[in-house]
């Protein structure tokens, strides 16, 4: 199997060097060939080594963290959503800066980097006129959106993050200095501590700018992959429909980068997966509440959401000392007490930063975009089905990586293909979770999914637009987990399966761990390799 590794590795470099002309840019084909042959070999021992492992929780974590350290890696500096400001604040909590200044700068390196990787590298690397076709001589449009290399000139040079490393590497040579750059508008500390951990452990080892960036996205990692694992651990059914929604190249990506999203999105599976336990006790229902409050002061208000979902156990499953009740206020409680307290430290320890600016701009105005959905309800429902219709109800854009500018066709395709197979992995009669629980869990899915839709049209939609401005595929990954669960529930009565929740499980390994190994690939051929748009001039 090492073998055969080995030989795919070669085949796939040398593929992508005839197609995308990988040679043209000057980069040596055969430390490519060897480093393809290298990865490939790595990834078969690691498939061989897992076999050995036979705890599917444990199974699912190592995948979890194999795949997402090829993510960590695959992914360019700065270019998961808003990760410049998630840098900038995460460097600063790792120097101990627990206070928020807007005149405070950071070092030197640090403003080489932002400056050699901006924020959604290829719109701000984009261009658009008209070219000569080089077949017909017939002046044509072009534009280079969504992709990561682009060639001026059938013999030009090609555009890439890979000068953006060499810019960063060679910044000491230059006389000219990048822009100093200082604190972001970002006021949180909790969900960036373990990222804050690992640029300070990246600093004590030496390492820039650079290395604490890797540093950070590896520990932020770590903390998603335990998350996942506790997730898996607790999970007493349709763990293929979890263990598939972890691997997602989506989740990955956010899990493997400094962004809250990876502990909060690990929240989210955890608190789902509890809900699959057929009795509650003391220790499941204050897990279930931790998770909820921290959410919260991640994500404040629409994560409310999240403290009613225990209120769908059934009173002869709760086995806890206080009642559902007393539970739900207690965790509303915490997570407003949290939220309240979040607001407040960010308000009083921040300094010099004046007036902050509407997000969205002027345009953007929460009472009166509230006041146009109440009064215009009928209205409103258009701008969602609208915005659905708009992004292929954005589960056809899980490919869609980067400042949402770059898509990985092959993984839009094939990622709701792979949700339909966890589907069908979850059909085992053991796995059913109940046709009341279900039930609830898929009209919370709905909500929620309205939920998000609605906050970010009240805050950060110009008033009245025909369209809700600034959704992206990684706030829905929880509802397609319950979109799997749901779907699970009526294909088990559909097909009458003969699956066992154990023949399933062992298939829901290889199945899930080799389409997140593809999907790293994939995001670095796209960012690193090809494909080239060339422009005739």
């Amino acid at each position: 199997m090492l073998v055969l590794c080995a030989v795919l590795g070669v085949v796939a470099s040398y593929c992508w060097r005839v197609l995308y002309g990988l040679d043209a840019r000057g980069v040596p084909a055969l430390g490519v060939t060897a480093f393809c042959a290298g990865l490939a070999v790595l990834a078969g021992a690691a498939a061989l080594a897992l076999r050995r492992v036979q705890d599917f929780a444990k199974k699912g974590a190592a995948c979890i963290l194999l795949c997402g350290a090829l993510f960590a890696f695959a992914n360019p500096p700065m270019q998961t959503p808003d990760e410049t400001d998630h840098y900038l604040r995460t460097y600063a909590i790792s120097m101990g800066r627990f206070d928020f200044d807007a005149k405070r700068s950071y070092p030197e390196d640090v403003n080489e980097l932002v400056a050699a990787f901006p924020g959604a590298w290829v719109n701000a690397h984009t261009s658009a006129g008209v070219g000569t076709d080089p077949d017909t001589h017939a002046e044509q449009p072009y534009n280079t959106a969504g992709y990561a290399l682009k060639q001026y000139g059938k013999d030009g040079r090609v555009e890439s993050t890979w000068d953006s490393f060499t810019q960063y590497i060679n910044w000491e040579k230059r006389d000219s200095e990048a822009d100093s750059v200082t604190e972001p508008i970002s006021f949180l500390i909790l969900p960036f501590l373990p990222g804050a951990l690992g640029m300070a452990l990246a600093r004590l080892l030496g390492f820039g700018a650079l290395g604490c960036l890797y540093g950070g996205r590896l520990v932020n990692l770590l903390a998603y992959t335990a998350l996942c694992y506790a997730a898996l651990r607790s999970a007493h059914k349709c763990k293929p429909a979890f263990l598939c929604i972890m691997l997602m190249p989506m989740s990955l990506y956010m899990g493997a980068s400094l962004s809250y999203d990876a502990t909060l999105l690990g929240c989210y599976y955890l608190m789902l997966a509890l809900l699959t336990r057929t009795e509650w006790d003391d220790r499941t229902a204050l897990g279930y509440a931790l998770a909820c409050v921290f959410a919260n002061g991640t994500k404040p208000y629409i994560n409310l959401l999240w403290v009613v979902l225990p209120l769908v156990v059934r009173k002869s499953e709760w086995k806890v000392r206080l009642n559902r009740a007393v539970c739900t206020v207690l965790t509303l409680a915490g997570s407003l007490a949290l939220t309240l307290g979040v607001e407040q430290y960010g308000t009083l320890l921040r300094h010099n930063y004046g007036t902050i600016a509407r997000q969205g701009g002027t345009a953007v105005n929460g009472g009166e975009q509230l006041l146009f959905v109440l009064k215009n309800p009928l209205r409103y429902i258009a701008v969602l089905l609208g915005t659905l219709y708009e992004n292929n109800g954005f589960i056809g854009q899980l490919g869609l990586f980067g400042w949402k500018d770059m898509p990985v066709a092959f993984i839009s395709l094939t990622a709701p293909l792979v949700l339909l197979g966890a589907v069908l992995l979850c059909t085992p009669a053991a796995d059913a979770l109940g046709r009341r629980r279900t039930g609830w869990l898929g009209v919370f899915g709905l909500v929620y999914a309205v939920g998000a839709m609605t906050a970010m049209y009240i805050t950060y939609t110009p008033v009245g637009m025909v369209r809700i401005v600034g959704l992206q595929t990684r706030y829905f990954l929880p509802v397609w987990l319950l979109l799997v669960l749901a779907f699970a529930a009526v294909a088990r009565r559909a097909l009458a399966p003969r699956l066992t929740a154990a023949k399933a499980g062992a298939l829901a390994v290889p199945l899930c761990g080799w389409y997140a190994f593809a999907g790293a690939v994939l995001l670095f051929q796209h960012y690193f390799v090809g494909p080239v748009y060339t422009i005739y001039k």
